[in-house]
């Protein structure tokens, strides 16, 4: 059985947009014959649409666009896609606040739209709300393609623990001899692993066989606010598994056939290391921020220190050198290398550059604000929301969108100004520690200096588009003379990163989160991040 497997990148809400983009995908699939072609789940609407889905016209415009695509791929292999489904009149619950709708994969063949299976398990952890828009589904028996008995799962069906209740046993005791999960797993350090895992537990598990069969998980591709989807479809066909290319989207044509060892599917993914791994979700997260957002540029405060200078790379990796600019702004505090090497790192990238002096504003703030202005803690956060002012200044000139450059050891220790350097649409590192940052800067220093080795030979200065000064120097604030910050970072940021991951509590963290409540949004990389995956409240004992 040939089947296509096409990872998306839908956009939420954009509905025409995401017609459009699954017709192509399954017009060019089509031209591969495959027996069946597969889409992710909530391919539609784009996942996660959230509580738009109590508007009741959006519901009406996704159920209106799922039969359109449907209608448009009559004369096509049979296609399987992810949207949403109204609960039949006689299950509607009595709660009327709930929209009642259902998470489904509709089969479309011939012109019209079937459902082919509903989403029975809804996930409500870290981001996941599901059960806040959707109901449980019902068991949907195998469908017959191509002379197989296949049994789709969504999602959250695939990971079950309950073996006695498993949807996949329950498919395999109806007959079903493949496997096809449709899903939208975001991302998350080491994620990949996890998904094999559970497939092949779900693949082995004994209903009225001991064998296994084949599995084939589709997977979503794109970055929606803080969620970032890989991609990294894969194929478990008895021991081996064959995973697709991730962070991009792709059409793959994969034959499940046990009997011919030569016809199975092929590894299509480049093994990557963890820091690679991280490096290109972070760069999708930023790219789809702007593109789904119409901003064509992006503006970073580059300080001559480690978290603004990898911040920047990314956006650069993401989003072009022609379409980023670093701003220094030096004050009377700080170290003239620190500019210089903004300055350097800028030039290495190929990417804007300007230098404003904080001097005229910082005068003017002591003058006007008098004795509000002391030393200490006052006077340096003043400072940080004057270079906050510089920033969104050329946003609002130029157009475009600030990016904000702290870590998450900084967050959790409420080490920011709120107004201040806590400024910015989008936080790339937010979900790093210090220590990561540091180390994903080294692998793309190095990245930078092999893609650019000839260059690099001729000019040393080039040599890494991040200045030693930045990778070396002690972490500064750079607010008053001489600072450092005041902490082992190497110490303290895996302890509470360990915190954070097991919903701990610290003193720290307590004491800072009315700032993570006003925070700009984060790109998830970790189990836990800081977002809507960790709703602690500010005012508690």
């Amino acid at each position: 059985m040939r089947i296509a497997i096409c990872q998306a990148n839908p956009t939420i809400a954009d509905l025409a947009g995401n017609v459009a983009l699954c017709l192509g995908a399954a017009r060019k699939a089509a031209a591969q014959a495959p027996d069946l072609i597969v889409f992710p789940e909530m391919v539609i609407p784009g996942y996660p649409p959230r509580d738009i889905l109590y508007d009741e016209s959006f519901v009406e415009a996704v159920l209106a666009a799922s039969a359109d695509f449907a209608a448009q791929c009559e004369g096509l292999p049979p296609v399987l896609f992810g949207s949403i489904a109204r609960m039949k009149a006689e299950s509607q619950k009595t709660n009327r606040l709930l929209p009642g709708l259902l998470n489904v994969a509709y089969l479309a063949q011939r012109g019209l739209m079937t459902i082919a299976a509903e989403k029975r398990l809804l996930p409500v952890y870290d981001v996941f709300y599901e059960p806040r828009w959707f109901v449980p589904g019902a068991f949907c028996p195998p469908l017959e393609v191509a002379g197989q008995k296949v049994g789709i799962l969504i999602c959250e069906d695939l990971w079950d623990e309950d073996y006695e209740l498993h949807p996949a046993a329950e498919l395999k005791a109806a007959g079903a001899q493949l496997l096809v999960c449709l899903s939208a797993s975001p991302y998350r350090q080491g994620v990949l692993e996890k998904r094999i895992e559970q497939g092949r537990r779900a693949v082995s598990i004994s209903s009225t066989t001991a064998s296994s069969i084949p599995l084939v998980f589709v997977n979503l591709v794109g970055a929606n606010d803080e969620l970032i989807f890989d991609g990294r479809s894969f194929v478990l066909d008895d021991e081996s598994c064959h995973c697709k290319a991730g962070f991009t989207e792709a059409i793959s044509i994969v034959t499940i056939n046990k009997e011919k060892k030569d016809e199975r599917p092929k590894n299509e993914a480049k093994q990557l290391s963890g820091m690679d791994d991280l490096s290109q979700a972070l760069t999708l997260g930023i790219r789809d921020f702007a593109r789904k957002n119409g901003l064509e540029r992006a503006f970073i405060g580059v300080s001559g220190g480690i978290d603004s200078a990898l911040a920047l790379v990314l956006a650069v990796k993401a989003l072009g050198a022609e379409n980023v600019t670093g701003i220094a702004i030096p004050s009377r505090f700080s170290d003239p290398r620190s500019a210089q090497s903004a300055r350097q790192l800028c030039e290495s990238l190929g990417c804007g550059f300007e230098s404003v002096e904080l001097e005229p504003l910082h005068l003017a703030a002591e003058q006007t604000l008098g004795s509000l202005f002391k030393q200490g803690t006052g006077a340096e956060n003043a400072q940080a929301r004057l270079r906050m002012l510089v920033l969104m200044s050329y946003v609002n000139a130029f157009g475009g969108f600030l990016i904000n450059t702290s870590n998450k050891t900084e967050l959790a220790l409420g080490y920011s100004t709120l107004y201040g350097d806590m400024a910015g649409a989008l936080c790339p590192l937010a979900d790093l520690t210090k220590p990561q940052v540091y180390e994903l800067a080294e692998f793309l220093n190095e990245e930078f200096r092999m893609q650019n080795a000839e260059y690099s030979s001729k000019n040393l200065h080039s040599a890494f588009c991040i200045p030693p000064f930045i990778l070396s120097r002690p972490p500064s604030a750079e607010l008053r003379p001489e600072q450092v910050d005041p902490f082992d970072y190497d110490k303290i940021s895996p302890e509470l990163e360990a915190i954070v991951q097991t919903d701990g509590t610290h003193p720290a963290l307590k004491r800072s989160e009315h700032k993570r409540w006003q925070f700009g949004i984060v790109l998830k990389v970790s189990e836990r991040a800081f977002g809507t995956g960790r709703m602690v409240p500010v005012t508690k004992k």
